[in-house]
């Protein structure tokens, strides 16, 4: 790193008997003895009005949720994303009917695989500028603490960089050009995250494809223009295409719904991530060093130019990301080991629909993409593998009630070793930290059996309702 703070050196000042210059020159004397003329502040001034204009023009950060990154300029990004090549229609009538049909049905083959009751009370399809404003809130929380380390990081090495050698003057009035900076950070994540949510948009089958609980309390939504594209070339029929994708949903929303502490548990996992996070900025450094700060334009495009903060992973990050990692995981291989056992026999062309979410994965669906640019987590296919071979093992050996049972606390979910060797945690190996008998059978009679209270929003709702409501559909 050099010894002058990046983005303060006047370039081609070659005589180092002479203090160097920090601000790059800006108006006469100001770099000789550092003490300047009140025309020099002035001249100081008007370059902060005018960064300011420049900034005002991308919109305040965290705009709608008091954060650190710019989410109307993400959502305007990505809602613009989505509509290229090929526009997002809206969702047709008769095509919102097929769905709410299709995830209706969809719990009622349910009852019979899983003994979490229903977790969808308002089924409902989207276009994917509709998914991007219903899920838009979940990725705040999720997107917010990385992009606040990142802005405060930038802002920061501005800060630091001013040095005891400036006016005191000058430092006061460099107060808001930090905070211009770390504006023109949130705007820029904001534009980062924007295009990797409008990709993500123009992908995603469902609410729940990433694995997070992206919808509100209570939701299940398709996408069917990504239904369509997902069965296209596949040779099976939309209807049935449709269907195993609401499967997928429904058990999704189950465990998210019915599963208290699952929410919490994934969602904090990236805040432990977000929270010892160190940024490299000595990519920044090297792009605006030497830059003029008398010209804001000149900045503004170094800064937004394709430069990547990339977060440097800690110890302590790794761990959350393993745990979040692992979960994520868990969830999918209980999805696929409960919707695949339900479809066995209902529909015909099962397996290969099984198959072609696998090769969806294999290939980086998503759920990878997504997470690599905006947490800095990859999912790996062999992970979500092994977590379905240990779900299969568990039903075939405890059943249905055995098996999510160990979803009643935190601490009962096979680890990471367990996905290495699943059969120690299913027979309970006394060497292994796996689940007893004994855990199994007190978790699977302590299972309340009623009906989801009115305190959880249910009412007299779930495994009933979802029967009833089915009825037509099926």
């Amino acid at each position: 790193m050099n010894d002058t703070p990046f983005g303060f050196n006047r370039p081609g000042d070659g005589d180092d008997d002479k203090p160097r210059d920090p601000f790059g020159g800006m108006g006469g004397g100001m770099g000789g003895d550092m003490g300047g003329d009140m025309g020099d502040m002035r001249q100081f001034a008007d370059m902060l009005h005018r960064f300011a204009d420049m900034i005002g023009t991308q919109g305040a950060p965290g705009a709608g949720s008091g954060g650190p990154l710019n989410w109307d300029l993400a959502k305007n990004i990505a809602r613009h994303t989505v509509v290229e090549d090929g526009g997002d229609p809206s969702v047709l009538d008769s095509e919102r009917t097929k769905v709410v049909e299709a995830l209706r049905l969809a719990d009622l083959w349910l009852d019979e695989g899983t003994t979490l009751p229903a977790g969808i009370r308002s089924p409902q399809a989207w276009s994917r500028s509709e998914w991007i404003e219903n899920t838009l809130p979940v990725w705040e929380k999720v997107c917010d603490p990385i992009a606040s380390r990142m802005v405060e990081s930038m802002g920061g090495a501005l800060g630091g960089g001013l040095g005891e050698d400036v006016p005191a003057e000058m430092q006061a009035m460099a107060g808001p050009l930090i905070g211009m900076v770390r504006q023109m950070a949130g705007a820029m994540v904001g534009g980062q995250t924007g295009q990797a949510l409008g990709a993500l948009a123009k992908e995603v089958t469902s609410s729940s494809d990433v694995g997070l609980p992206l919808a509100p309390a209570g939701v299940g939504a398709l996408l069917p223009a990504a239904v369509t594209a997902f069965g296209d070339g596949l040779e099976v029929s939309e209807d049935e295409v449709r269907l195993y994708l609401a499967l997928r949903e429904a058990a999704h929303q189950r465990l998210f719904a019915h599963v208290p502490w699952l929410r919490t548990h994934l969602l904090g996992a990236v805040e432990d991530y977000a929270r010892g996070i160190t940024v490299d900025l000595s990519g920044i450094e090297q792009a605006v060093s030497g830059l003029d700060l008398s010209n804001p334009e000149a900045l503004q495009e170094a800064l937004g130019d394709g430069i990547s903060l990339t977060p440097a992973e800690t110890p302590q990050q790794k761990a959350a990301l393993a745990r979040l990692e692992t979960t994520l995981a868990l969830v999918e291989g209980w999805v696929d080991t409960v919707v695949n056992r339900v479809a066995d026999g209902r529909l015909p062309e099962a397996v290969k629909l099984a198959e072609a979410v696998r090769r969806r994965r294999a290939t980086g669906g998503p759920a990878e993409r997504t997470f690599a640019t905006l947490v800095g987590l990859e999912l790996r296919p062999r992970r979500l593998r092994e977590a379905g071979a240990l779900w299969r093992t568990l039903t075939d050996v405890r059943g249905a009630d055995g098996r999510d049972a160990i979803w009643e606390h935190p601490d009962l979910l096979p680890t990471a070793d367990d996905l290495t060797d699943p059969d120690s945690y299913v027979h309970g190996d006394p060497d292994a930290p796996g689940l007893s008998d004994a855990d199994l059978s007190a978790l699977t009679e302590q299972r309340p059996s009623e009906k989801p209270s009115d305190e959880d929003g249910e009412g007299e709702n779930g495994k009933d309702q979802g029967k009833g409501d089915a009825e037509p559909g099926a």
